[in-house]
């Protein structure tokens, strides 16, 4: 159950939205209002002013000031309960509001249901063909005397609507500071269902309980990582964050079964709960990383789901929603979900199938952006050559299934090359040595991008001749899609994150490998600010031309611990967390998609990274708390002590690492996984000589940068 005000409808910055049109019921949207009755959901919004409105994790409030209203919500995981407060009023109304292929019934005065069809994804990849719907089961506190229903403009005494634009009103006196309650059940399965949903989590009308215990609920989740030290402001930006990071994936298991949208069946769930709601070419980065160390369990159950729905589809989703995968971003980044897991100890699931499933993506389904579907004969040349095939400058598509998205041609060697290393991995891990060595070569298809007359990637045509008069910074057009996802090279050219030391090695090796990198942070547009902002407006959270607000950017500050100056990467994760996160309402410096902006966030704040999910290992940064105690999810606990850290104090002196010296900037999962403490001596000098040696590099695919 998910409830945040609807607001004014085509105003995508929402919170500067200027109404309120109500509160969700499952896909109907809730409102309060006193006056006359409509047939138009905007006949009952209201004006409302945030400096009148109380938003935690498990309560909400706010005035509904053109109706004088006082509206309340609070949950639980499948349902939620409202609270209004009328002024005195002739005609107060609850209003219900849908859209299209959606159904109303009226039961009784006390309760309605309904639902509404979920529109899934199209494509070859998308699961069998079948109607998903969401459900839902509405209860009043006091019974309604009289009430109209609407279809477009028709408003009157009818009890069932099916179709487009409908709705229900009810109409009463009320006296002033009489409140009237609304408990809500949803559900996927059926209505019934939602019923019976609502009854198990809110079967009685007691608000202040249910908030308490939600309330108790979140602060269970969020009590998972305990930091003393840091300022007001900064505790309040990480718990925020912390909060935004534990909302994905969903789970959608009720009573034991759940609806998926990859076959439109109802499943028993056999005891491991179904989970939906994921974007992993965000989410798997840092996301997954960080719920795996707070509830291992929990995304083993999310690696079951996905294959569950491998199972019921035939392949490996990407993006799974309730009603199937969507056709969104690049790469099957769900390798890297399974092989993290897997590398780190948590295997209760079918490895088997979770190998298989990961090499049907990688030898049949395409690469193409946005698109899901069987393979091209772009994805051939990748697998013949070595590199997914950019347009030459002046060429023409040609090839149908390529969408609006264009090819994004470099960026989809870079991430296919990394997803392939995970195969790799997972095979050599299974015994499959002919799987592990052939998808080892394709790891290595990154090396044949980089063009070493210009020191960055950069992309190939067919023939594979490097496309003619490529510009680094502003090539690809809008959004660089020709070559690139959403930034550019310079941002791309260090997305090798299974192979850091082999990419040190054809940059030429440390020197100008920090030499560009330090380059990223101060490079300025080489052209307008308005225009260099047009073409990539996904690059936000501006560091030069680093993009804190785009996930590619993410692991890119923590490299300097692969490159021997492993004082740059404490500097750098500072300056990003002091200048682009807040605790207002610019606090995230881009989309948040799905909580990842928010994780890096997190793991930078306790100081450390996972620079290659896949790869047990973490990085580190600069705390910026005294102490932080990580409750791992088999009751053990990992604590980072940073003395003396302060604003000035970023700097590693020494460390220790359950007792012992850590002379290197990383430590890998199974330090850590029994209990532990990594303790950080800060000071306000770099120490340009702890963790720089050729010796203290994390791993990578080539065994160390020369």
């Amino acid at each position: 159950m998910r409830v945040a005000p609807v607001t004014t409808p085509g105003i995508t910055d929402r919170y500067l939205a200027d109404k309120i049109y109500g509160f969700p019921v499952g896909p109907a949207i809730l409102m309060a209002s006193v006056g006359n009755s409509s047939s138009r959901p905007q006949d009952y919004a209201s004006d409302f002013d945030h400096d009148f409105e109380t938003a935690t994790p498990y309560y909400y409030a706010v005035d509904l000031q053109t109706w004088n209203i006082k509206a309340e919500l609070t949950t639980s995981a499948q349902a939620a309960l409202y609270r209004f407060t009328f002024p005195a009023s002739a005609h107060a109304h609850l209003a219900l509001s849908m859209k299209d292929d959606s159904e109303l019934a009226v039961l009784s005065s006390t309760a309605i249901q309904g639902s509404e069809k979920i529109v899934g994804p199209v494509g070859e990849l998308s699961g069998a063909a079948g109607e998903t719907r969401e459900y839902f089961y509405v209860k009043f506190s006091k019974p309604v005397r009289a009430y109209m229903t609407w279809q477009g403009d028709d408003l009157s005494l009818v009890e069932k609507r099916v179709g487009n634009q409908i709705g229900f009103v009810t109409d009463t006196a009320t006296n002033g500071g009489e409140q009237i309650e609304v408990r809500v059940g949803i559900s996927y399965i059926s209505a019934e269902q939602a019923r019976r949903n609502l009854e198990r989590e809110i079967p009685e009308w007691d608000f202040d309980q249910v908030k308490a215990k939600t309330q108790a609920v979140w602060n269970s989740a969020l009590g998972k990582i305990d930091v003393t030290g840091g300022s007001e402001q900064q505790r309040t930006i990480f718990y925020t964050a912390l909060y935004r990071s534990l909302g994905r994936m969903t789970d959608i298991t009720e009573d034991g079964r759940y609806y998926s949208g990859y076959d439109h069946a109802v499943h028993n769930a056999e005891g491991h709960d179904f989970y939906i709601d994921d974007g992993i070419w965000d989410t798997y980065r840092s996301l997954h990383p960080l719920q795996m160390l707070l509830d291992a369990n929990g995304q083993q159950d999310m690696i079951r789901s996905y294959l569950r729905m491998y199972e019921q589809s035939g392949w490996l989703p990407s993006f799974p929603s309730a009603a199937g995968d969507q056709s969104v971003m690049i790469g099957h980044h769900a390798a890297a979900l399974i092989l993290d897991a897997y590398a780190k100890g948590y295997r209760d699931f079918d490895v088997n199938v979770a190998y298989a499933a990961m090499r049907k993506n990688a030898t049949e389904a395409t690469m193409l952006p946005w698109r899901r579907g069987p393979l091209t004969s772009l994805d051939k040349v990748y697998f013949d050559k070595g590199f997914f095939p950019a347009l030459a400058k002046g060429e023409s598509e040609t090839v149908p299934e390529v969408t609006g998205e264009l090819r994004q041609a470099a960026s989809v060697t870079l991430e296919s090359s990394y997803d392939d290393w995970c195969v790799a991995q997972l095979a050599k891990a299974l015994g499959k040595e002919s799987d592990a060595t052939y998808f080892t070569k394709l790891a290595h298809n990154y090396e044949n991008l980089f063009n070493p007359n210009i020191g960055f990637m950069a992309p190939k045509s067919t023939n594979g001749e490097w496309v003619a008069d490529f510009d680094p910074k502003l090539g690809g057009g809008q959004g660089g899609r020709d070559y690139f996802t959403e930034v550019n090279s310079w941002i791309y050219t260090f997305n090798v994150q299974h192979d850091v030391a082999g990419l040190i090695r054809l940059m030429g090796g440390r020197e100008p490998f920090n030499t560009q990198l330090d380059r990223l942070f101060v490079e300025q547009y080489g052209t307008s600010k308005f225009r260099f902002l047009n073409q990539f407006p996904d690059a936000t959270g501006l560091v030069g031309l680093y993009a804190q607000g785009n996930e590619p950017s993410f692991h890119i500050p923590y490299l300097y611990d692969f490159s021997g100056q492993p004082w740059k990467t404490q500097q750098r994760v500072r300056q990003l967390m002091d200048v682009w996160y807040g605790d207002g309402p610019l606090g995230i410096p881009g989309d948040d998609d799905g909580g990842e902006t928010s994780s890096w966030y997190v793991l930078s704040a306790i100081g450390f990274y996972p620079v290659c999910p896949g790869s047990p290992v973490y990085e580190i940064g600069s705390p910026i708390f005294a102490k932080s105690v990580i409750r791992l999810g088999n009751g053990k606990e990992f604590t980072i002590l940073a003395n003396r850290v302060s604003r000035q104090n970023k700097y590693i002196q020494s460390a220790q690492l359950n007792g012992k010296p850590l002379n290197r900037p990383w430590f890998q999962q199974s330090d850590i996984s029994n209990g532990g403490t990594l303790v950080l001596e800060m000071t306000d000098r770099p120490n340009t000589h702890w963790g720089s040696g050729p010796e203290d590099v994390p791993p990578s695919m080539s065994n160390q940068a020369k």
